[in-house]
């Protein structure tokens, strides 16, 4: 028998909920019924049946076959771009490298040794200034080579010219190893000139008005990039995974399979697909999973109507669809005495990361929670705490199973019956249930294929590196 600690999920209406353990019903007042009648309906919107997740899986699988479709490409929403990038790591990659990951505010600069097997890595993280981020691309570019410029000085390798593999970690039109153009700027970034250029060339042009000697292999996402990583040391690693401020994921796919593939056809006759899936649901096709709050989030965003997927499932979204139905439940009287405090009040202002201290907080009290809702200026009841805390945990579950909805799409389309999907992101790093969450979904959605989730060390540095190490070995 399950213990009362235990928690225990019922089919209502044909969506998964968390039920109220029967210990904590007791004589309730009518105020109180009230809210947990509204507490468990926001919940029941929040939760996502088999079926549904079966749903979602389906029309992920239509979006990447349009994707794939070159008749279909350019309307397709799930853009499903060839990364260029058509081997993984064998392990007899060697040499030394620089890589420049840059995907969020700030970047880093990296040299990468690849010895023997082993990987030794130096680095440098910059942050990037807010109006850097929204300024011109010149500026952007600029600040970038000047960093790189520095960082090469105090390595002591001012004039050497090693082979860089630039992770940029935004949707991209690849047209060769070294050659992206920006699709759209994401993640708060919108610096002017950018979109439809090629980022490796702009990044070229600022090295030379900055006199930084520079030898780009190869552009890279940072889903590629993890994946990259782990199959350095993982042979049936054949899937990456993103699931941090944003989220994306790439899988090696054949180029038989790939109508878009522009490049030759020739040995070795795969390629990693980057499938830009943040992008799912911006023809509708979420629209009977959304909720009144995923709306209201979309609704406060730059990038309004698009995203949809990512902003159901990332970093950047998830505490504040919390703070959306904290506030609603807050203003229909169901908590906080109905008192909503300015800062409660203020969009963003409920972090991701409060989700993740919430839920590991195993303390009987809810002290972590208290303390995070106190520093906001409410002042939570106890049966206040274990709402906030349920809600957390509603969210987080969800997001951990429509990811694993996207995933099963694209290990069905493989095929493969054992296989290792690298994982990077401080959501899925930190958050104490991800992992176990989407483990538990994925058996349920492909029971028949053995499946590890590996945490990928540093894909977007050390698998920017063995990108163009990988290219080097090719090519020699």
């Amino acid at each position: 028998m399950a213990s009362s600690g235990t928690p225990k999920w019922v089919n209502v209406g044909g969506r998964w909920i968390r039920a109220t353990p029967a210990s904590n019903i007791s004589e309730k007042t009518v105020s109180t019924k009230s809210t947990k009648n509204e507490v468990d309906e926001i919940l029941q919107k929040l939760a996502l049946s088999n079926a549904h997740l079966e749903e979602i899986t389906s029309l992920m699988r239509q979006n990447m076959d349009r994707g794939l479709d070159s008749a279909t490409h350019q309307s397709a929403i799930v853009k499903m771009f060839p990364s260029f990038v058509r081997s993984l790591p064998d392990g007899s990659e060697k040499g030394d490298f620089f890589a420049l990951d840059l995907g969020g505010s700030n970047f880093r600069v990296l040299r990468v040794q690849l010895l023997e097997g082993d990987v030794q890595m130096t680095s440098k993280v910059y942050k990037i200034a807010e109006e850097t981020m929204t300024g011109t691309g010149d500026q952007l570019f600029d600040y970038i080579a000047d960093c790189l410029s520095e960082f090469k000085k105090e390595e002591g390798l001012g004039d050497v010219d090693l082979p860089l593999g630039f992770t940029f970690s935004f949707p991209c039109k690849q047209n060769g190893l070294a050659s992206a153009e920006l699709v759209q700027w994401t993640k708060g970034f919108s610096a002017s000139g950018v979109v439809g250029k090629d980022v490796v060339q702009l990044l070229k042009e600022a090295c030379v008005r900055k006199n930084v000697n520079l030898h780009i292999v190869a552009l890279v996402n940072d889903t590629v990039g993890t994946l990259m990583s782990c199959a350095y040391s993982r042979s049936d690693a054949y899937i990456g995974l993103i699931l941090g401020t944003g989220t994306n994921a790439c899988y090696l796919e054949k180029l038989s399979n790939v109508g878009t593939w522009t490049g030759d056809s020739g040995e070795p006759t795969n390629v990693i697909i980057n499938m830009e899936w943040g992008a799912f649901g911006s023809d509708g096709a979420l629209d009977n999973f959304r909720t009144e709050f995923d709306k209201q989030v979309d609704e406060v965003t730059p990038n309004k109507g698009k995203q949809l997927y990512e902003k159901m499932i990332s970093g950047m979204y998830l505490g504040e669809i919390v703070r959306l139905i904290l506030v609603k439940l807050t203003t229909d009287g169901h908590l906080f005495g109905g008192k909503v405090s300015p800062d409660l009040n203020t969009p963003w202002k409920f972090e991701t990361r409060f989700l993740t201290d919430i839920e590991s907080d195993t303390s009987s009290d809810n002290g972590e929670c208290r303390t995070i809702l106190t520093s906001l200026g409410v002042t939570p009841s106890v049966s206040d705490l274990a709402t906030v805390r349920r809600i957390c945990e509603a969210v987080s579950t969800r997001a951990a199973r429509l990811a694993v909805a996207g995933l099963s799409a694209v290990i069905r389309k493989m095929g493969a019956g054992e296989l290792t999907i690298a994982v990077d992101g401080s959501l899925y790093k930190k958050h104490p249930t991800f992992k176990s969450n989407m483990e538990a979904t994925l058996q349920e959605l492909v029971p028949g294929v053995t499946i590890k989730l590996m945490l990928s060390e540093d894909g977007s540095g050390k698998g920017a590196a063995l990108v163009a190490a990988v290219a080097a070995r090719i090519s020699s």
